[in-house]
Parts: C-alpha cells; structure tokens; sequence
C-alpha cells in the first residue's frame, strides 16, 4: 500500500490517498514495457527518407565509350554507382515502421508502468486543476509551487479538459491528456506523473472492476 499526499494548486497539502500499486498491475514485467515503448517509438518514426537509384538520377543511358581498345576498364552509362552523380546501388526508399502489439498487451503495459511511477514515488496527486480560461502563467505557477518547474511530466486529468491543455501546451516538457489516453511510452518517459484525484479514483475503479 502506497500512501500519497494530495496537493492543491497552491502546493499545499490537503489531505492524502492510499493505493495498493498490486491492485493496478499485480506483476511488472520489464521485458513487455520494453517492447511496449519501442513500438511507440517506432510508430512515431516518419520512414520518409530517401535517395535516388540510378533509374532516377539525370543523365543519359548510352555506353560512354566503346568496350574495347581505349585501354580504360569496361565502362557503362554514367548513371551507375561507380561513377560520381550516379544512383544509389541500394537507394533508400520511404517505408513504414508501424506495427502494433496485441491489444491486451499494450494495456496490460499501461497499467504495469503506472504501478511502476507508484513504486518509485514519481506521481504526484493533485486534489484539483480547473481552469476557467486557457492561461499559461496559471498554469506555470502551479507547477513551480508543486515543485515541477523544468522537470519533465505528464500531467493526467480525470476527463479531456481543454482549458488546462491549451494553458500548458507551450510550456516545454509537459505533456497534458486524459487519464484514459495514457499509455506506457507517456508515462514512463517523463521523470513524474501528476494524476488529479478524479483521475486516481478513475484508475482504482478500473483495476478493482
């Protein structure tokens, strides 16, 4: 059982919560997050390199000189590898690196690196975070109160809310969504994880269910 102090936007403490990390993820398996964050990160890859052949290079097909009795080596067009501004003899071409785990295994991920920030004291509980209007400075103050300030998190709200997202997009290192939009890479890359309290009770609900 982990016990964690509950803070308001102050950084004052009003209260705390208890959660058992087991009831979310009874076993952390660092072999299946390992391959959890390498498929995001390769989802994230653009794939869009590439370098032209010597079909796609300018230039002409003909012979340059004749095969025989000008005392040079054997020579093609000069499109070929060998000669300067020729084609690639393997010429990059854009591919896709996606591929996707199976669906209970990228949960299962989830859940297992959210047990993990619980273990190692990396979360920190907030009671609330509303705002009435998108601003930055708000949200700034909050995180230098909280102690966050240059320190890299994700920040998870019980339900999409856009005004804390837009208050926090241009603040560098912070990544604001939905606690149910979390997965392994987001959670796991960022020294801390904030979670509102509706967010915490989201997360206990769904590991008791």
């Amino acid at each position: 059982m982990v016990t964690l102090p509950i803070y308001d936007m102050s950084g004052s403490k009003v209260g705390d919560y208890e959660i058992d990390p087991r009831s979310i993820a009874p076993k952390i398996t660092k072999q299946l997050l390992h391959e959890a964050v390498v498929m995001y990160l390769a989802n994230l890859r653009q794939g869009s390199n590439k370098t032209k052949g010597r079909g796609e290079v300018a230039g002409s097909t003909k012979k340059i000189y004749r095969q025989k009795g000008t005392g040079n080596a054997r020579m093609g067009a000069k499109r070929q590898p060998v000669r300067r501004g020729g084609g690639h003899a393997k010429s990059r071409q854009p591919r896709s690196y996606y591929y996707r785990l199976p669906r209970k295994a990228i949960q299962s991920a989830t859940r297992m690196a959210i047990a993990s920030k619980l273990e190692s004291g990396s979360v920190i509980v907030v009671d609330k975070f509303s705002f009435t209007a998108p601003k930055t400075q708000v949200m700034a103050t909050a995180l230098k109160a909280l102690g966050l300030t240059g320190v890299t998190t994700t920040f998870a709200t019980g339900g999409l809310d856009k005004n804390a997202y837009m208050s926090g997009r241009n603040i560098p290192g912070l990544n604001i969504m939905p606690v149910a939009d979390l997965n392994a890479l987001v959670v796991l890359r960022p020294r801390k994880l904030v979670l509102t309290k509706d967010a915490l009770d989201w997360l206990a609900s769904r590991a008791s269910a």
